[in-house]
C-alpha cells in the first residue's frame, strides 16, 4: 500500500543552508520525494511532520497540509496502485492535473485515429478506436504513456481473454495496436522507458487466413456470366485486382484510367508508415482493359459503380457479393475481395517468380531477413513480365 507523509531529507542542503519541505512516497519498501515551495532554515523547525519553532508555522502546516490531502485523493484514485513501482506512483500523482496533455495513450490513439481517417484508412481506424476503448476500460481512466509497464501489458492481456473472451487471435491484434501507439509516442518523443512495456511480452503470431483459390476456381470466375449486378461488380473487380498485381481495393477506386497502358500509385496502406514513397507502376495487360472500361466514369476516369455510399459500406457491400457468387458458382474455397490478393502472390510463387518481384507488384516491403535484395532495383519492366507470366497461366 503507497503511503505519503511530509519529510525533510537532512542531506538534500539547499546553497543558503535552508532545507525544502518534501512529500515523501513511500511503495513497495522505497521511497520517492515530491518537492514543495516551503523550506525551513534549520532542521529544528520540522518535527513529527509538522512545522514548528517560528511565527508562520502554523500557516505552513495548513498550506502543506492541503498540499498532502490534494496528493493523497490523488493516490486514492488509482484503481490498481500494486501494478506500479514507486517511481510510477510518484508520476502518476504529480501529473494528473495534466491528465488530459498529449502524453496520455488514449491522447495519442485519438491523434492517430483522426490521421488514419484523413488517409481514408477508416477499418484500420476503427480497430485502433476500439483497443483503445478496451484499453482505457482496462486501466478505468486515461492512462499516462509513462505509467504504462510490463505487468500493464500482460494484464491487459489477460483482460482480453478473460474479461472481454476474446480469441487468441484477435487478442494478437488487440495487442499489436497497443504497440503501435506505444511505438508512435515513443518516435514523438512522448515518452522513453528504461524497461520497454513489451520486454517480456510476446504478440502471438497471426494464423495464415487461408484465402487463396486454385487457378481453376479462378477461371471459374473469370469465365462467370452472372446476372445480378452486384455479381458482376464482385466478379470484374476480382479479376481487375488479380490482373493488377493483387492491388488492394482502397487504391483500386483510388485510381484515373483515363491513362489506360499503365498505373502508378502509393499503397494507402503504407504511405505514411514508411520512409520514402514506395511507389508501385505497372503496365496494364489486356485482359484489365474491358473491365475499366465496362466501369470507368469518363470525366473522372476512376471506377463508378454508381453506388452512393461510404468506402466502407462498400467494401461489405462487395465482399456480401463475392460470398454470394463462390456460393452460386458452387466454390467451395472461402472467397472474399482480398483472395485476389493471395492467389496472385501463391500462383506466381508457383510458377518461380521471385519473392523480391511479387512484392513489388503488391506493394509489400522486402523482408529484412534477405539483405541481399536491398541492393537489387525492382522496376516496371520486371513486373510486367511476372504479371504476364501468371496471367498467360489462366489461359
Amino acid at each position: 500500500m503507497a503511503t505519503l507523509k511530509l519529510a525533510v531529507v537532512p542531506a538534500k542542503v539547499a546553497k543558503d543552508g535552508t532545507h525544502k519541505i518534501r512529500v515523501a512516497v513511500g511503495h513497495k519498501q522505497e521511497t520517492r520525494y515530491i518537492v514543495t515551495r516551503f523550506k525551513i532554515e534549520s532542521l529544528s523547525h520540522f518535527k513529527n511532520g509538522q512545522v514548528v519553532g517560528f511565527p508562520d508555522a502554523s500557516l505552513y502546516n495548513v498550506k502543506l497540509r492541503n498540499i498532502l490531502n490534494d496528493y493523497q485523493d490523488r493516490l486514492d484514485s488509482i484503481k490498481f496502485p500494486e501494478l506500479y513501482d514507486c517511481g510510477q506512483i510518484r508520476d502518476i500523482i504529480t501529473h494528473s492535473d495534466s491528465i488530459s496533455s498529449d502524453r496520455t495513450f488514449k491522447a495519442v490513439a485519438d491523434r492517430y485515429v483522426r490521421e488514419l481517417i484523413e488517409d481514408s484508412r477508416s477499418n484500420y481506424a476503427t480497430l485502433i478506436e476500439r483497443n483503445c476503448r478496451y484499453f482505457c476500460e482496462f486501466t478505468k481512466r486515461e492512462i499516462l504513456l509513462s505509467e504504462i509497464n510490463p505487468t500493464i501489458i500482460n494484464n491487459y492481456s489477460r483482460f482480453l481473454r478473460n474479461t472481454k473472451n476474446l480469441s487468441e487471435t484477435t487478442i494478437g491484434m488487440m495487442m499489436s495496436r497497443t504497440r503501435t501507439i506505444i511505438n508512435k509516442a515513443k518516435r514523438e518523443q512522448l515518452v522513453k522507458y528504461d524497461v520497454d512495456p513489451f520486454e517480456f511480452y510476446s504478440i502471438p503470431s497471426a494464423l495464415e487466413r487461408e484465402l487463396d483459390i486454385s487457378v481453376a476456381e479462378l477461371k471459374i470466375i473469370r469465365d462467370s456470366e452472372p446476372k445480378r449486378k452486384i455479381h458482376v461488380i464482385s466478379r470484374d473487380l476480382i479479376m481487375l485486382s488479380y490482373y493488377l498485381g493483387g492491388i488492394n481495393l482502397i487504391d483500386l477506386l483510388k485510381i484515373d484510367f483515363r491513362k489506360t497502358d499503365s498505373i502508378e500509385y502509393i499503397r494507402t496502406k503504407s504511405r505514411n508508415t514508411k520512409q520514402g514513397e514506395k511507389r508501385i507502376s505497372l503496365s496494364i495487360p489486356e485482359e484489365a482493359i474491358p473491365i475499366i472500361m465496362r466501369w470507368r466514369n469518363k470525366n473522372t476516369g476512376k471506377l463508378d459503380f454508381k453506388y452512393n455510399f461510404s468506402y466502407s459500406n462498400f467494401n461489405r457491400y462487395l465482399n456480401r457479393g463475392i460470398v454470394s457468387l463462390a456460393k452460386d458458382l458452387g466454390i467451395k474455397s472461402k472467397v472474399v475481395y482480398y483472395s485476389a490478393r493471395k492467389s496472385f502472390v501463391q500462383h506466381g510463387f508457383e510458377l518461380g517468380v521471385p519473392l523480391e518481384v511479387l512484392e513489388y507488384c503488391i506493394g509489400q516491403s522486402m523482408k529484412s531477413n534477405r539483405p541481399i535484395f536491398s541492393y537489387l532495383k525492382i522496376m516496371r519492366k520486371h513486373a510486367d513480365v511476372a504479371i504476364r507470366k501468371i496471367l498467360d497461366s489462366l489461359k
